[in-house]
């Protein structure tokens, strides 16, 4: 598992842009609740850590995994959002239910990302037993929900950056292959 010599809530600050002028919205599936409020937990924890402030977060329910593409859908028409965390769990049972959540989530979520000009994050689990779920909603391996909202700042600030009529120039590629990023005042050349 890619999990097992990661801890999902590790990251390094200084790779996370300034986040305080983002507004993220969050989906959470009350399917498994106990999972996903602790995914939750994570994903508010790192965005207020990266000085989000708590009126820029929206927090909206849906009923299953499934319906987390609705409601993410409706959030970027409606709620003037940076990026949109999808959060749910969706663990393996006796039949192909499970299959087919996991894919038809999978592919709404990208579809929306291909979309649409805001970027929806997937923070959805898919294994195969409530264990492995709470190893990474909080657990052994840390929490899948703050590795997604900080995912959700660095895909905001590509989009603010991209919208911009120059390049970033202030990034730069760490050994380990993470992207550390320099909070240099943006000057635009007309």
């Amino acid at each position: 598992m890619a999990t097992v010599n990661k801890n999902l809530s590790d990251y390094d600050k200084n790779t996370v842009p300034n986040a305080k002028d983002f507004r993220f919205g969050i989906v959470v599936s009350e399917w498994n609740d106990t999972i996903t409020e602790g995914l939750y937990n994570g994903a508010l924890a790192a965005l207020l850590e990266n000085e989000v402030p708590p009126h820029h977060i929206i927090r909206w329910n849906v009923p299953g995994s499934f319906e987390l593409i609705y409601g993410s859908k409706k959030m970027l028409q409606t709620q003037n959002v940076d990026a949109v965390i999808a959060i749910g769990c969706v663990i393996q049972g006796q039949t192909k239910h499970f299959d087919f959540v996991c894919e038809g989530v999978t592919q709404g979520i990208k579809d929306l990302n291909v979309q649409t000009d805001i970027p929806v994050i997937f923070c959805v689990l898919t294994d195969d037993n409530i264990q492995q779920s709470i190893d990474r909603s909080g657990g052994i391996h840390g929490n899948k929900g703050t590795e997604a909202a900080i995912a959700a700042i660095k895909m905001a600030y590509i989009r603010q950056q991209a919208s911009l009529t120059h390049p970033i120039d202030n990034q730069h590629l760490l050994s380990s292959g993470a992207l550390r990023i320099e909070n240099l005042p943006l000057q635009i050349e007309e």
